[in-house]
């Protein structure tokens, strides 16, 4: 089994060197919670530059779905680079783009057929998704949800409402965006039911009825699990209701699937788990265990652009699409159910801690997308994120690596691979850092 092995003081010597020089020459709009250097990994466990060894609790952002370096996903990279790198599949064709929005559009949720636009990241695939809906609508006007993050260029800042420093400075960004609530039960105290009724109302009878025309709207774009502002669970009443109001007045609906997607929730798509299907689709972090890509995928129907109205010059590079082949192979026939398996005993054994633990409000999730919110007691409920900092800094000292999520939450999103061995590890960790507390 891989544990946590610390051999030196953290940071290490050659881990301070390294921030030192760092601080530099870095862009220092990073946000770097504490200071590993990362030298190697391998499954679930890293290894930074003094020797120190770390259970992987966050997989890169939710992004190495398949674990540090697979073999198979190793050999699919250097298999490719070795016979083509690049040639832009904006102006020629690579076979092997087909065959990924082939595989994409066959495990896309619901019926019918999908067309799939390659990006590099996140951000990319979300701004494919604002200019494809104004363009297959005719209308430009979004709704977004407070909490909601979709990216950091300025199109996707413009729907992002989780921190303001992410929008402190910039100026004006894309006009036509209004937020409403999401539906989050712990924090409303009311019923999943009557929560989700509230933020659908806020939407029909104070957004459409007072400010913003249901006509004008192209879409309306949701998380099915707010990442960063906690890895936050709606009633499935909300997601349900939100196509409803898509349906009822020719709106979009389009699901940020970037965190959640690719087998994270235990299913491909975390929307599954609520039986819905967005017209719109985006979806990045897991798809290729680590190298940059992105696809927006959407109803044939709607991707009718033409020739020059959207691309990128990096995205689908050949590389990337050998990485997301061989992750996709391996999410189908092992890790997903892996997932599923393993992510179900996790929250067996969490679904105990507000009961045992006075700081721990909720714990929330599905699959290996678990979070957990800390608290200053449970009659209150008040939010407590210097505590949650110090559970995640003596996580750390103890070989742990999660990272914060919102103002108050961990989130706990391992690799896909990750054993249920290494998983009872961290578990125990995180135990003895809230016994400590």
């Amino acid at each position: 089994m891989n544990v946590p092995h610390i051999v030196t003081e953290l940071p290490g010597p050659r881990a301070r060197a390294v921030i030192e020089r760092d601080h530099a020459v870095v862009s220092p709009s990073y946000t770097r919670r504490y200071p590993l250097v990362a030298r190697s990994g391998q499954g679930a466990v890293i290894e930074d530059i003094d020797g120190n060894r770390f259970l992987d609790f966050t997989a890169g952002i939710a992004v190495v779905a398949t674990g540090h370096c697979h073999p198979r996903v190793v050999e699919a990279i250097q298999s490719q680079a070795a016979r083509l790198i690049h040639m832009s599949g904006t102006d020629f064709y690579y076979e092997e783009m087909v065959e990924l929005a082939e595989k994409l559009a066959a495990i896309a949720p619901g019926a019918g057929a999908r067309r799939v636009y390659f990006g590099n990241s996140g951000t990319e695939a979300v701004e494919a998704a604002i200019k494809l809906a104004r363009y297959a609508t005719g209308r430009e006007k979004f709704i977004s949800f407070f909490g909601a993050f979709h990216g950091r260029t300025l199109g996707s800042l413009s729907l992002t409402a989780s921190r303001q420093v992410q929008k402190k400075g910039f100026g004006t960004l894309l006009g036509g965006v209004y937020h409403a609530p999401y539906a989050y039960p712990y924090r409303s105290g009311k019923a999943p039911a009557e929560c989700a009724t509230d933020a659908l109302n806020y939407i029909e009878d104070t957004l459409f009825r007072m400010v913003l025309p249901p006509g004008e709207v192209a879409g309306i774009i949701v998380e099915p699990i707010q990442g960063e502002s906690g890895y936050v669970v709606p009633p499935v009443e909300f997601l349900r209701g939100l196509r409803e109001i898509a349906d009822r007045h020719g709106i979009l609906l389009i699901a940020d699937e970037v965190q959640s997607g690719m087998g994270r929730t235990g299913r491909w798509w975390a929307c599954e788990h609520f039986d819905i299907v967005p017209d719109i689709l985006t979806v990045a972090k897991g798809i290729s265990s680590g190298m940059p890509l992105s696809a927006t995928i959407a109803r044939a129907d709607l991707m009718q652009w033409t020739p020059g109205a959207h691309a990128s010059t990096f995205g689908g590079n050949p590389v990337s699409i050998a990485a997301a082949l061989a992750t996709i192979d391996l999410l189908e026939h092992e890790m997903i159910a892996n997932a599923a398996r393993v992510g179900a005993a996790l929250m067996n054994r969490f679904r105990r801690w507000p009961e045992i633990y006075r700081n721990v409000g909720e714990v929330r999730g599905f699959g290996l997308m678990i979070g957990i919110e800390i608290v200053k007691d449970q009659e209150s409920r008040e939010r407590a994120p210097e505590l949650r900092d110090r559970i995640g800094d003596l996580a750390f000292e103890r070989g742990l690596l999660v990272l914060g999520a919102g103002q108050n939450s961990l989130r706990l999103s391992p690799p896909l691979c990750i054993t249920e061995e290494e998983a009872e590890t961290a578990a125990g960790i995180l135990e003895d850092c809230l016994e400590r507390l």
